[in-house]
């Protein structure tokens, strides 16, 4: 199994409510569960692959509860990518050289029997993890953003983070208010004014790293 990790940050936005159930194990809100989420790697290696400076991105869809299983996945991966950086890239966000469980990554893949081709394109991503702003593309695939939650009397930004001391996807979260439209083939239809999460990534094969 190929030694990697990827140390970088993650935008993400799903149709939940802002305390996204999958981070408390519960079942979604709406009964079903569409993300889109897009990946910035500072720095990160597969093997003797160089990753650092690449982005990737996904898209999702279940019927149902994510560990309920039959998603949809699309992922996209940066065009500046060559082709063994792709292939890299590929192998970490589908699982593989990864144990059992340890990410998100691998999590999401066995519970989404049902994949896109991946699809390589320019991808641009601006976020602030402290200001809970920030936007991106997949190409013309895919754009989402997402801002401060507001308080509904002030329109002051209200501050709420999840922390997870034992959590495969990342330690400490800010959450926002996300929105998302598609023009792909995963359609993304309840993202507006809902969950968003921003993190800091330290991940490896064996899940979340300490410098997490």
């Amino acid at each position: 199994m190929a030694d990697w990790e990827i140390h970088g940050r993650e935008m993400a936005t799903c149709n939940c409510v802002y305390a996204c159930p999958c981070q408390f194990n519960a079942l979604p809100d709406k009964g079903w569960c569409e993300a889109a989420v897009v990946y910035v790697v500072e720095r990160g290696h597969h093997g003797a692959v160089a990753l650092d400076g690449l982005r990737m991105g996904a898209t999702y869809k279940w019927p149902g509860a994510v560990h309920e299983g039959n998603g949809t996945m699309q992922l996209f991966i940066d065009s500046a990518a060559t082709d063994e950086q792709a292939a890299a890239l590929e192998k970490i966000m589908t699982g593989q050289d990864t144990d059992d469980m340890a990410t998100m990554w691998w999590i999401f893949h066995a519970m989404s029997p049902n994949r896109l081709p991946t699809q390589r394109l320019p991808i641009s991503a601006e976020f602030d993890i402290a200001a809970r702003t920030g936007k991106a593309a997949l190409g013309d695939v895919c754009e989402f953003s997402a801002e401060p939650i507001r308080n509904p009397v002030t329109g002051a930004p209200h501050r709420v983070r999840i922390d997870l001391p034992h959590g495969f996807e990342y330690r400490l979260a800010e959450i926002g208010s996300g929105r998302a439209s598609t023009r792909g083939e995963i359609e993304l239809t309840g993202i507006d004014g809902t969950y968003a999460q921003f993190a800091e990534l330290h991940l490896s094969g064996r899940g979340v790293l300490e410098a997490a």
